[in-house]
């Protein structure tokens, strides 16, 4: 169990003997199934004719079809997503909004709603990356070797439950989805503007059908390096930091504050008086350079004798790997040794509303100043395999599914760390912060100081993390044609199996000597004492852009090289081990009615779905040292939870013209809880005297939803449409104070003792009572040729979502907080044109600020509104040949984000534009 293998593997090694016989079966039956109604939204024929306007017109052909309200988009063919990952090629969906870490969309959120809300599946399969939540890290993914996404918003009782937002439902390529052969490669240059770096991609497909048998291959290959500068870290840190100090820094505390603010603290530890009192708790300027690897490969097979009989297999392995370097010059001024010393300037208006006072520049007695280069490797590799039977007489139709989806992942993470203690001073600017000497004569100039910052550590955390997930289904339709009841048109009932578990393996360690159990270079040897290189030259692209400043600190190949002594290895912690496993069997039924109403054809398919799970959570808790010693010992423990639930669906159309259809929807589904937030774990944050552990006795969070829309079909593929939504969520899972730990020994890096500290434990809970969450979503897609001739081949694709909720987040104060991730207004724009040789496409994607997090469970901190515009030309210089330029954030916008008000910001990044030269082969 408590391997040390840190090459990962751990899961898959356990799975490999299963995982290879039923993958032969599969193999050999092609049982992974496409369930019945999928199969009504499938294009028989993908055209590949690298024309965004078909790929419009095919996406809205699978609106019309589909059952509920849904959205898709189609590559047409492997070289038709521009965008730099999967999640990137999503955000032009209705709807659809993307997170952005660095500048690179990461995780994705449907109607603003958070990411974990939503549902992911590739081929019907459950998707693992490693996250251990539900979400899905989409950067993980080539964009490149998807087919089709469809975006499903409200669910069938057929449909496997799991998205409160809604589900992504992701298909690859299979060689019938082609006429015929079909060869196609791509080669394409990227570069980035601040990073000055141009990065190769690759991709290419084959397919081809023989007679009854076809077989596709596609793979892609990209390699990225984008460079992100940032003045950032500047969170709110409430006062009782230096209040509740013992000696003289908590008294001087409350008497600085009292001689330069006027505020006189009534209690040093009423946290409800401290909490309202602010000052900034680290200001860092911060160079990124990640360096990504990618690539995904994509196998299918087909067998179809007959249009009843249709066998597949369908195969899709890929590997990423990242390697971040951090080179950050910080200011700690909530440092352990420190209080305040002079308050220059203070905000008692702002924030007034909740008795706030903000200390917008102080000096400190002793801030911590770091020079910290950190190395963050993640090492992910992916596979799924999976298999399709559809078989179909008369008037039935039968399907089956067996597959597979698992990742494996390690995290690599150092951070080489010299500090130096001195008075200091610290201000919020206009974007950010910035720490100055202060008037007291033994302050430094903490950015060329390199003797005064003594080495404390170079610290190592490695983690492993196994992702498996394994499905099966039986699914039958009868289709009738009864003369006393001619409205039922079909009856399906099915059943689901899927198991799914993740394991971590963590451990960490600290070196500060030439080797193991070596501390001699702790407090003598400086930063000085190592080769410094200055900030220019440590990263590509030049000078700092996010401020006027420049350093120099140690490189990351360096220190791994220099500090990492022969032998090295960070072993795993038993106490840091968990497992967390969910078994679910669900069984479904539904049915088709076929009438009309005052001469109108009328569709109704509603169904209900019983779901059956059981969890099982294994690891360590902390006990109290059985030798009746202070302090604690992890033991290991073990739970098991589960629940039932039956979840009823309904969806419903009306033509009510050729080209108008009335749409409506209601349903009760769940998002389940993430598999970490299960798992026995206790993490520390030392420097926020907090533990944070898991619940293994969550519940899913629950939605009663409905949906009642309008859409109105044009010609040449037009469409537009209106809907109204309205969910009633309760058990929304968050974290609250469940206890306390008494008399926690605080260690420094370089193992001196710090204190003795109390610490607060956080849970994750299901919160008590329901919130409501309604919205608006309008979507236009006009050729504009229908409106004015001479626009022939100009068009828009618009989309707009508007959302009012009363579900708030938390704060121990009582600041009302909008909910983590949900965004109030997102709209995506794209204008394109299309004539003869000659494709143009401008797209402009935007969502509204939204909290990203609640700083000390107390000051919600936004993420501000962001917009993007990205561009697309392409040429084709013969009828096998395109050429294509595409720039992604060419107004180079940067990303920032502020604690409660604007005027205290907490981020400014800067990710630069990428430009990218294209080449497209067909034959």
């Amino acid at each position: 169990m408590f391997g040390q293998n840190q090459n990962g593997g751990a899961g898959r090694a356990r799975q490999s003997a299963w995982l290879m016989t039923s993958c032969a079966a599969v193999a050999l039956i092609g049982a992974t199934a496409a369930q019945a109604q999928d199969q009504a939204t499938e294009v028989d024929e993908i055209v590949v004719t690298g024309s965004y306007e078909r790929s419009l017109q095919q996406a809205v052909e699978l609106k019309r079809e589909n059952v509920g309200f849904s959205d898709s988009i189609v590559a047409t063919d492997v070289a038709n997503f521009p965008e730099q990952n999967l999640a990137e090629a999503l955000q032009r969906m209705p709807g659809v909004t993307i997170e952005r870490n660095k500048g690179l969309g990461t995780r994705v959120m449907v109607r603003g709603l958070p990411s974990e809300f939503t549902f992911v599946t590739i081929n019907d399969l459950a998707t693992a990356s490693g996250s251990g939540g539900r979400d899905v890290e989409f950067d993980i993914f080539a964009s490149e070797i998807i087919q089709q996404v469809t975006v499903q918003k409200s669910p069938t009782a057929a449909d496997e439950e799991g998205g409160i937002a809604g589900s992504i439902n992701i298909r690859t390529a299979r060689p019938f989805d082609y006429s015929g052969a079909r060869l196609v490669g791509t080669v394409e240059g990227a570069y980035n503007s601040i990073s000055e770096e141009i990065d190769p991609k690759l991709s290419f497909l084959a397919s081809n059908t023989w007679g009854d048998f076809g077989a596709l291959f596609s793979v892609s290959t990209a390699k990225r390096t984008n460079r992100t500068d940032s003045n950032s870290g500047i969170n709110f840190r409430p006062a009782f930091r230096f209040l509740e100090a013992s000696g003289t820094r908590g008294t001087q505390a409350a008497a600085v504050l009292a001689r330069d603010a006027g505020v006189v603290v009534q209690d040093r530890r009423d946290r409800d008086e401290t909490g309202r009192i602010i000052f900034q708790d680290k200001v860092g300027d911060r160079v990124y350079l990640n360096e990504q690897d990618q690539w995904g490969a994509t196998l299918a097979l087909q067998y179809r004798p007959s249009s009843n009989l249709s066998l597949s297999f369908d195969a899709m392995v890929g590997g990423y790997d990242a390697t971040e370097d951090e080179y950050d010059a910080a200011a700690y001024s909530a440092s352990s040794r420190s209080t305040f010393e002079t308050i220059h300037e203070y905000d008692d208006t702002t924030l007034a509303d909740y008795g706030m006072v903000i200390l917008r520049d102080v000096s400190y007695t002793a801030t911590q100043h770091e020079f910290l280069s950190k190395e963050r490797i993640n090492k992910t590799d992916y596979m799924q395999f999976g298999g399709e039977l559809n078989w179909s007489g008369d008037s039935w139709e039968f399907n089956a599914l067996a597959g597979y989806s698992g990742a494996e992942k390690t995290l690599d993470h150092a951070n080489l760390k010299h500090v130096a203690y001195a008075p200091s001073r610290t201000r919020w600017t206009a974007d950010g912060g910035e720490t100055i000497p202060s008037a007291n004569p033994a302050t430094i100039d903490m950015y060329n100081a390199p003797s005064k910052y003594l080495f404390e550590a170079y610290e190592t955390n490695y983690e492993a993390i196994s992702d498996d997930k394994y499905a099966a289904q039986a699914d039958f339709t009868k289709h009738f044609d009864l003369g006393f009841f001619p409205a039922l048109s079909s009856i399906q009932v099915g059943a689901r199996y899927t198991d799914k578990s993740k394991e971590r393996q963590y451990g960490s360690l600290n070196i500060q000597g030439p080797g193991p159990g070596d501390s001699s270079w702790a407090n003598t040897r400086t930063l000085a004492d190592s080769p410094l290189t200055p900030i220019s030259d440590l990263v590509p692209g030049g000078d700092y852009s996010a401020r006027d400043i420049t350093w120099s600190q140690v490189s990351n190949a360096y220190a791994r090289d220099f500090f990492r002594y022969d032998g090295f290895y960070t072993p795993f912690d038993d106490g840091q081990y968990y497992e967390v496993s969910e078994e679910t069997y669900s069984l479904y039924a539904m049915a088709d009615f076929d009438f009309e109403i005052a001469r109108v054809p009328v569709f109704v398919n509603a169904g209900a779905r019983y779901v059956d799970t059981t969890t099982t959570s294994s690891g360590f808790h902390q006990i109290q040292n059985p030798d009746g010693s202070t302090g604690y010992t992890p033991a290991p423990v073990t739970s098991e939870g589960g629940y039932d639930k039956v979840l009823p669906s309904l969806n419903f159309n009306a033509e009510l013209t050729d080209s108008i259809i009335l749409r409506g929807a209601a349903s009760k589904t769940l998002i389940r809880p993430a598999l970490t937030d299960l798992a026995y774990k206790r993490t520390a944050s030392w420097n926020s005297f907090r533990f944070t552990d898991g619940n293994p006795n969550l519940a899913p969070t629950y939605a009663k939803q409905w949906e009642l829309g309008l859409e109105k079909y044009l010609d040449q593929g037009g469409l537009l449409a209106v809907s109204y939504f309205w969910k009633e969520i309760e058990g929304v899972v968050r974290s609250e104070l469940t206890g306390t730990v008494p008399n926690v020994t605080k260690y420094n890096a370089n193992g001196t003792i710090d204190g003795v500290y109390d610490f607060d434990v956080y849970q994750p809970v299901n919160a008590d009572g329901s919130y409501e969450v309604s919205g608006v979503e309008l979507v236009a897609l006009v050729p504009l040729g229908l409106i004015y001739a001479p626009l022939q081949g100009f068009g828009i694709n618009a989309n707009y979502t508007l959302l009012d909720s009363s579900l708030t987040g938390e704060s121990d104060l009582g600041i009302p907080t909008p909910p983590v991730g949900l965004a109030d207004k997102t709209y995506n724009v794209t204008l394109y044109y299309e004539r003869d040789r000659f494709q143009a496409r401008a797209s402009y994607n935007y969502k509204d600020k939204y909290v990203e997090g609640i700083g000390y469970e107390m000051y919600p901190i936004y993420r501000d509104a962001y917009g993007q515009t990205d561009v697309s030309v392409s040429y084709d210089l013969t009828d096998r040949f395109q050429l294509s330029l595409e720039g992604i954030n060419i107004t180079d916008e940067e990303t920032k984000g502020y604690t409660m008000h604007p005027s205290f910001p907490t981020m400014y990044e800067l990710s630069g534009r990428r430009f990218t030269l294209g080449l497209r082969m067909e034959w």
